[in-house]
């Protein structure tokens, strides 16, 4: 019996390292998958443009000399620094607008005895199944006169039922003694979100800030239907004008034909660089929050 009981926990032992040593080689793999794109994209923005052309293809360090020639032309597009400041625009006013339906939407599903409440909630969740689509999306934005400005891509999207249902379980996972000692303090509803829910739902709400501004700075969809003046572009979508369609001559101007196709191809790597930076920084300090944020309401006692 005792022998037998040796061999189990042998062969537990075997088993258990076996895939220790395969899940760490799949986890490294998916690691290099996601990782070298990006690393790529890097280097291939700092190389020398001639050779990046005539050695095209997996590479592991730049081709010397290095250069930010890319950088610089890339700062000669007309269109780059409005599509900054338009996409800035999108992302702190929608930002605002997100963050203050959303938990206003939340707070409101949380209380316990507010009138209709069941029939709002079937309403705002029939709307995370359904939607309108594009076309009467189209002709509602031009019917409200919105088509050809920034508004049309911040109003339609103005809350996620999704990101409102995790407001909602992290103000329903408060302890209902605060709300009921606010509420015989004499305070309103709006001094309750203020003073109770807000600095307590701050984890949650930091992760649900993130989501909408990573949203609001990846889109580019909408912009090509409603907007149609080039100085209303936000980034994306002068960066999709350069990588998609190829409108990169103002950048590489002044060239021969051969030293224009060379600095072209590093000119599409340094405006993926710039266009990807800025949102990525945001992520090492909300990162912290994304476990707690999320998991909280998850279980209840």
């Amino acid at each position: 019996m005792a022998a037998n009981r040796k061999k189990s926990c042998l062969d537990e032992g075997t088993g258990y390292r076996v895939f220790s040593v395969f899940n760490t080689c799949l986890l490294v793999l998916i690691l290099f998958l996601t990782a070298y794109p990006v690393y790529f994209v890097l280097i291939a923005s700092i190389s020398d443009p001639t050779k990046m052309v005539a050695n095209y293809g997996l590479m592991w360090l730049p081709h010397f000399p290095l250069s930010l020639t890319s950088y610089r032309m890339v700062f000669r597009h007309s269109l780059l620094l409005s599509g900054f400041g338009n996409t800035l625009f999108i992302v702190i006013v929608g930002l605002a607008f997100n963050m203050v339906l959303t938990v206003l939407g939340a707070y409101l599903l949380s209380l316990k005895n507010s009138l209709l409440k069941k029939p709002i909630a079937y309403l705002i969740l029939f709307t995370m199944y359904f939607s309108g689509g594009i076309v009467p999306g189209y002709l509602n934005i031009k019917s409200l006169h919105l088509m050809n400005t920034l508004w049309a891509l911040i109003l339609p999207g103005a809350i996620s039922t999704y990101n409102m249902l995790i407001m909602r379980s992290a103000i329903g996972a408060l302890p209902d003694a605060l709300m009921e000692a606010a509420k015989l303090d004499g305070a309103s509803h709006f001094q309750r979100i203020l003073n109770v829910v807000v600095p307590l739902t701050g984890a949650t709400s930091a992760v649900l800030m993130l989501y909408y501004a990573v949203g609001h700075w990846n889109a580019w969809f909408n912009a090509s239907l409603y907007i149609q003046s080039p100085s209303r572009f936000p980034l994306q979508l002068v960066l999709r004008q350069v990588l998609i369609l190829g409108e990169d001559s103002e950048m590489a101007s002044g060239m021969d034909a051969g030293s224009e196709i060379a600095a072209a191809t590093v000119i599409k790597y340094a405006l993926i660089v710039i266009s990807t930076v800025p949102i990525m920084l945001l992520y090492p300090f909300l990162q912290r929050f994304f476990v707690k944020g999320v998991m909280i309401g998850s279980v209840k006692g």
